[in-house]
């Protein structure tokens, strides 16, 4: 009778038609941002467009596991070996999250996003040869603060005194390269910056208040998946400071920031690729780590209206897109 039964249900399983047999095999990704999932809505739909690229469509051929640590960074590591725990095939993370996907795995690939140096980090051995379980794509974040004081300056040529916004919670490794990039660029200039810290509502808005006591004359706004989250709330309370700020992705800018400058979201886009590609069969230690070669800036207007400010016509035809 166990016999019979048996081949009963292995000719049942045998005689399923073969989307069902296949729905039983798809690959599984797992997907680790320490923020909330409203802040990752354009690295989703990049990533995902990445996926697609390459043949992989959510819900048909390949599920995510997504784990969100909304700004708790002692969360990450814990949901990090959940996702090894889970056998997926490969991960996907970004910024702080990296470190504790690198920590929790040695075999499963990982592809990362990250504004800093993933050499320096500790990442991967070379860019061109990654050599481990880990590629992926680097923005360097930190190496464009120069770049972002001098497009401040161009709007406020008598500007000397500013100030840089980062999250106190970021792992150290990727907190201090863009702080200590921020005080090189305005040494060099003869400027002044202040470094100032936060990680929860809160300590943003006391972190503006000290701005206004300092008379700092623009605001520099660190990559953070806190700060993605809180990007209305940045530029509200810059608003309503009278505190010119710039802003590491378009995002921010979208939401009422007055400047951005940072990585296009093409750039995201091959997180996905390089995902659909490790599933095809391609080793992580053979991916080269891509760098960002597309660079954006990105000028809100209306922000600058209520702020009182005219924007130079250099400073607009340097311009990729201006929000009317």
């Amino acid at each position: 009778m166990r016999r019979r039964t048996f081949i009963a249900a292995f000719g049942s399983a045998a005689a399923w038609p073969p989307v069902v047999r296949a729905q039983q095999r798809i690959p599984v990704i797992g997907y680790l941002y320490s923020g909330f999932p409203e802040s990752a809505a354009t690295l989703l739909s990049a990533f995902r467009k990445g996926l697609s690229d390459i043949g992989y469509i959510e819900g048909q051929n390949v599920a995510v596991e997504y784990r969100w640590a909304e700004n708790h960074h002692d969360r990450v590591p814990e949901l990090a070996a959940d996702l090894v725990r889970r056998r997926v095939a490969v991960i996907s993370t970004f910024g702080g999250a990296v470190l504790a996907a690198k920590a929790a795995t040695t075999t499963i690939p990982i592809v990362f996003s990250t504004g800093g140096d993933p050499v320096a980090l500790g990442l991967v051995a070379s860019l061109n040869r990654p050599g481990g379980n880990m590629t992926g794509v680097t923005t360097f974040n930190s190496e464009l603060a120069a770049k972002r004081l001098g497009f401040v300056h161009n709007l406020l040529p008598r500007a000397t005194h500013f100030a840089v916004l980062v999250n106190s919670n970021e792992p150290t490794a990727f907190r201090d390269p863009y702080t200590r990039d921020a005080q090189g660029a305005a040494l060099a200039m003869g400027w002044q910056i202040e470094v100032l810290t936060a990680s929860t509502n809160s300590e943003i808005d006391t972190a503006f208040a000290s701005l206004v006591q300092k008379r700092a004359d623009a605001l520099l706004v660190s990559a953070s998946s806190l700060f993605r989250d809180r990007r209305v709330q940045l530029a509200m309370l810059a608003v309503r400071h009278a505190v010119p700020a710039i802003y590491v992705e378009r995002g921010f800018t979208e939401a009422g920031g007055l400047m951005s400058y940072g990585s296009s979201l093409l750039d995201q886009r091959q997180i996905g690729v390089y995902v659909g590609r490790i599933l095809n069969g391609a080793k992580p230690a053979d991916l080269p780590v891509m760098q960002s070669t597309k660079f954006e800036l990105v000028i809100n207007l209306q922000t600058a209206k209520t702020l009182g400010l005219t924007i130079p016509e250099t400073l607009l035809a340097t311009a990729d897109e201006v929000i009317q």
